[in-house]
């Protein structure tokens, strides 16, 4: 059963989109298994830019089958919008497949993300304030609206009435906004249902099929591992997980059905939004990581925190994601910037050192990187096609990674571009899979 599960290593924006696009040249299918379209994927193929947020960066490829799983929490007009647009651009949707266990973001919980964010104040988590939290909120409550309910008119009515009913207080003071009609949300629900229908299936089945006729199957997640809502930085975190266990959950697998779990991280770190950030550069080196590396969301466009590479969170990722691999992405940005700096271990306001990640969220939110340093280099590495084209300093910059994380590197970024992923020989066992 040749499968993979590719996860963000850090707190999200790692280039996955641009990986699984790689691997995707090679899978037969693909598969979404959480999150929203809080989630973007930034893909360059040709000189052509592809913008991702709910389907799967697979699509690019005729023949390759991409599933959006039960896990994924979906903006009906957000993946129509995607839909129409891939279209206008002559690229075949044929071989998508939307579960129809998968629950639907509705107008109220925009509107509520909005609201919460709003009353929090300066405390603000930095949602994206899509819905995507509430909506999950309703999930666990089991008051969600489900992709299937779409196609049953009377069902989806008699939903939509029950997930109101709680929210009434909360929801009153946008009683005169026309999204917020009963008669006008079933409509524009089952307009998007006779849209969707072609699309709408029963996914699990469709990837037990391809994993016992031995296909390659990739696991695609959204954001990163320190945005978990149980593992990461609580509270400031999305609504799901998006550590590789969660494929199994959020696909319709079992544990038994993974091979290989593979988790990308940059060379450096961001993170967008509030929160923890124990290595943090804000000051102008902080901004020319920022431009240099086009720290921009792709969902939001807000411009992300930068600062050096935490060797202690993407340790903790490695053993919470049970990576056997990593691929480290944006290498080139790191060019001119001498010398270099990673953080081994945590030092507390106290002075405390910690070498694992601390559980206790009064540590971690005062926490600084101990930060050791290394040598930077100067040379052009965009071109360089394999680990012996980079300059040695580079190189070291890699192995150093490698060891102190205890992962084989699999890939190397060293540019936007398709062609400028370095497969390392570490990526050869598994060739089978990939």
């Amino acid at each position: 059963m040749p499968s993979l599960v590719i996860v963000g290593a850090q707190w999200g924006d790692e280039g996955k989109g641009k990986v699984t696009d790689l691997l995707a040249e090679r899978a037969d299918m693909v598969v979404r298994f959480q999150g929203g379209n809080n989630a973007g994927h930034t893909i360059v193929r040709d000189g052509e830019v592809f913008k991702f947020h709910l389907i799967p960066s697979g699509i690019l490829y005729p023949g390759t089958l991409c599933l959006i799983g039960n896990g994924v929490v979906i903006d009906p007009r957000v993946l129509i919008e995607e839909i129409d647009g891939l279209r206008r651009r002559g690229i075949d949707i044929t071989g998508l497949r939307v579960s129809a266990n998968a629950h639907l973001i509705m107008p109220y919980h925009r509107l509520l993300d909005q609201a919460g964010e709003a009353r929090l104040g300066k405390y603000q988590i930095g949602t994206t304030r899509r819905g995507i939290g509430p909506c999950y909120a309703d999930k666990a409550a089991r008051l969600g609206i489900r992709v299937q309910d779409l196609l049953d008119e009377k069902i989806l009515k008699q939903k939509i009435v029950a997930a109101m009913e709680p929210k009434r207080l909360m929801l009153r003071p946008y009683a005169k906004n026309p999204e917020l009609d009963l008669h006008t949300m079933v409509e524009e629900y089952r307009a998007f249902g006779h849209r969707l229908e072609p699309y709408i299936a029963d996914t699990p089945p469709l990837i037990w099929r391809a994993l016992d006729e031995g296909k390659r199957v990739i696991f695609e997640g959204a954001q990163g591992t320190m945005l978990d809502i149980d593992h990461g930085t609580y509270p400031f975190v999305t609504s799901s997980n998006p550590v590789a266990g969660a494929a199994c959950v959020g696909a319709g697998v079992g544990p038994r059905a993974i091979d290989e779990v593979w988790g990308v991280a940059k060379a450096y770190c961001t993170r967008v939004g509030a929160g923890p950030f124990p290595t943090e550069l804000d000051d102008d080196l902080g901004e020319r990581l920022r431009d240099s590396g086009g720290e921009f969301g792709t969902t939001t466009g807000r411009p992300r925190r930068t600062g050096w590479l935490d060797l202690v969170a993407l340790r903790f990722a490695a053993r919470i994601n049970g990576l056997s691999g990593l691929v480290l992405t944006k290498l080139d940005v790191l060019t001119g910037i001498d010398p270099l700096y990673v953080a081994t271990a945590y030092r507390g306001p106290d002075g405390a050192r910690f070498d694992t990640f601390p559980y206790h969220q009064s540590v971690v939110h005062k926490a600084r990187g101990e930060l050791v340093e290394l040598e930077g280099w100067h040379e052009d590495i965009s071109g360089a096609r394999s680990l012996d084209d980079l300059p040695r300093a580079a190189r070291t910059y890699v192995s150093f990674v490698e060891q102190h994380v205890g992962v084989p590197v699999v890939m190397v970024g060293v540019g936007p571009g398709r062609e400028q992923m370095i497969w390392t020989g570490a990526a050869e066992r598994v060739a089978a899979v990939v």
